[in-house]
């Protein structure tokens, strides 16, 4: 049996797609930490590369009260999308999720990874344009 069989092309495809998706991961955070909204950079309390929760934050932006914190596991409702993380605008919950980049994203501004939480939550509020954050249902 030789020559190209139907299990090979698919195998040469799949390594192809894995190469291509370790090479776009390895630009990717690089431009993830470009981008944004010009707003907060900092992952840590030294504004280092920390991996871990990023620095909690508690500010009034645009008119708006934004508030982001780590939690335990089983304190809200993001559980693991936030990565241990809760953001708030006004008082109500912004889900967020953290990429496999690091970059963070909203359920308000999905399509536009930003480099924190805080960053989240300030795209949020310019996405918003004065309407409240409406409870997201769990299910």
């Amino acid at each position: 049996m030789s020559g190209l069989t139907r299990r090979r092309a698919l195998g040469a495809a799949a390594a192809l797609t894995s190469a291509a998706a370790v090479t776009a991961a390895v630009v990717t955070p690089a431009s993830a930490a470009g981008r944004g909204h010009g707003h907060d950079t900092s992952t840590g309390p030294a504004g280092g590369h920390d991996h871990g929760a990023p620095a909690p934050f508690d500010e009034v932006y645009r008119g708006r009260r934004i508030q982001g914190r780590p939690v335990a596991a089983g304190e809200h409702h993001g559980g693991h999308h936030g990565a241990g993380y809760a953001v708030f605008v006004d008082g109500a919950e912004l889900h967020v999720m953290r990429n496999a980049d690091g970059s963070w994203i909203s359920v308000v501004s999905h399509y536009d990874p930003v480099p924190t939480p805080r960053a989240a939550a300030r795209a949020a509020v310019d996405e918003l344009q004065g309407a409240p954050l409406l409870p997201f249902p769990a299910n």
